[in-house]
């Protein structure tokens, strides 16, 4: 009965830090200081080694470089680089100061190593007082041999998720926080460590975008009208026509399909930006589609295919219809095979012609298959930087515009914000907007879309 008590006691991993406080004996206990301890004591070396030497290490960053990070993350450092006159050498010499840069990232790090270290060392209190509870009942702790084949069989669980884990910290977690805080600073050409610091400023930047400074709120407004527009015409557009492209491929009597499929995937295998980079130069005023149609006299002057706002616009879609099309195609083609032809057949019987057979049963059956593609192919497009900047580049420039063009999207203004200004904040909060807009529309859609609602009713 005992032993059972022991069990359910040990099992329940949620109070066992408490209880560790509340009832655990002096050596558990002395785990709150000095983590590890318990495991060493009571048989589990290797084990209480390495939380010990977690904890070793964790002090050593702290006090060697660890507080000064973070003593300085509330100002972003202090002191800026100097000169001095040395009258030696006859020259000025730069003294360095502190590095906003270095700060905050190594702030950030230093963050996340706390939070680390925190975790670790409840896993080592609750570890020692286990250890507590089974020399009461009588048992021996586990070996590190047995803990190493744990890991392998009935925690086989957490060995696959903890390097993933690591891996999506330090890869995409740790870099989106840095970037997150860095739309709170003033980090722009005018404050560039070493040589300057920037510092936290707040909402600042959100409040210029949105509306206190006119210029940059216009060129928000507009371009993020203009990213929605070109987000739903990029997809919309290539997914319908894709779609019908397939249907005539697939229809009966449609001599040479495999002809006309593998036609369109060789389209798909040149590489993209070659294909932009070419109808770039095609479209400019003296390129090859302007003197073509003056030579038919079908114009008198070249259209202003890239230097014209509004052109330029419809010529980004169709491009990348071109483009995208083969894609959707090739995607859509193999679920038209699966839609059964009974279906069809009922219909045609009721008397449904073509277009009432596509709108009633291809095109129901097609959203709900392809809805998350719909939705990654609309985020996707909403940040699609490629065909916008190999093209056009974001021109023409607007005068109304801060640092953009009448064809930017969200991400080719953060991106030219980023190389050509050196505006890391404004960049940086244009990154947090764009991130939760394409958050926000992916789980309203998805969770509304009937492949979530009608999963299990959908025939």
């Amino acid at each position: 009965m005992e032993d059972i008590n022991v069990s359910k006691e040990i099992s329940n991993n949620k109070s066992l830090f408490l209880k560790a406080l509340k009832k655990g004996d002096l050596v558990t206990k002395l785990s709150f200081i000095i983590m590890g301890l318990g495991c060493i004591l009571r048989g589990q070396i290797v084990k209480g080694l390495f939380y010990l030497a977690l904890q070793v290490c964790f002090i050593v960053y702290i006090l060697n470089s660890g507080w000064y990070y973070l003593s300085n993350l509330t100002t972003l450092g202090k002191f800026e680089q100097y000169q001095i006159w040395n009258e030696e050498l006859q020259i000025y010499e730069y003294k360095p100061g502190d590095n906003s840069m270095l700060i905050l990232l190594f702030g950030v790090v230093s963050l996340f190593i706390i939070a680390a270290i925190i975790v670790m060392y409840i896993k080592s209190v609750k570890q020692a007082y286990r250890c507590e509870l089974l020399r009461k009942a009588g048992k021996k702790p586990s070996t590190f041999i047995e803990d190493v084949k744990d890991l392998f069989d009935k925690n086989f669980h957490m060995t696959l998720l903890t390097f993933p884990t690591i891996a999506v910290t330090l890869t995409i977690i740790m870099p989106l926080t840095f970037m997150i805080l860095m739309a709170f600073t003033n980090f722009d050409r005018n404050h560039q460590p070493p040589g300057k610091l920037f510092t936290w400023v707040g909402f600042e930047n959100f409040r210029n975008i949105i509306w206190t400074n006119p210029q940059m709120s216009t060129t928000f407004v507009g371009i993020l009208i203009w990213t929605f527009i070109w987000a739903f015409f990029a997809t919309f557009s290539n997914y319908i026509l894709g779609m019908l492209l397939a249907i005539i491929i697939n229809k009966k009597g449609i001599k040479f399909k495999g002809f006309w499929r593998t036609l369109f995937v060789l389209t798909v295998a040149v590489p993209q930006f070659v294909s932009l980079m070419l109808m770039s130069r095609v479209f400019q005023d003296q390129g090859i589609a302007n003197v073509i149609l003056q030579n038919l006299g079908l114009i008198k002057t070249p259209i202003k295919f890239l230097t014209d706002g509004d052109i330029a616009k419809i010529l980004v879609i169709l491009v990348n219809i071109w483009i995208g099309v083969p894609y959707t195609m090739l995607i859509t083609s193999g679920i038209l095979m699966n839609i059964p032809d009974d279906l069809y057949e009922s219909a045609k019987i009721d008397g449904a012609g073509p277009v009432t057979a596509f709108i009633k049963i291809t095109l129901p059956y097609m959203l709900f298959v392809t809805t998350p593609y719909l939705i990654t192919q609309f985020v996707g497009n909403i940040n699609n930087f490629n065909v916008i900047y190999l093209l056009t580049e974001g021109k023409p420039f607007s005068l109304s515009y801060y640092q953009a063009g009448e064809t930017d999207l969200l991400v080719t203004w953060l991106y030219k914000l980023t190389v050509n200004e050196q505006n890391y904040s404004l960049a940086s909060t244009i990154g947090i907007i764009i991130f939760l807009i394409s958050a926000s529309l992916s789980l309203i859609a998805y969770n509304r879309s009937a492949s979530i609602q009608k999963e299990d009713t959908f025939q």
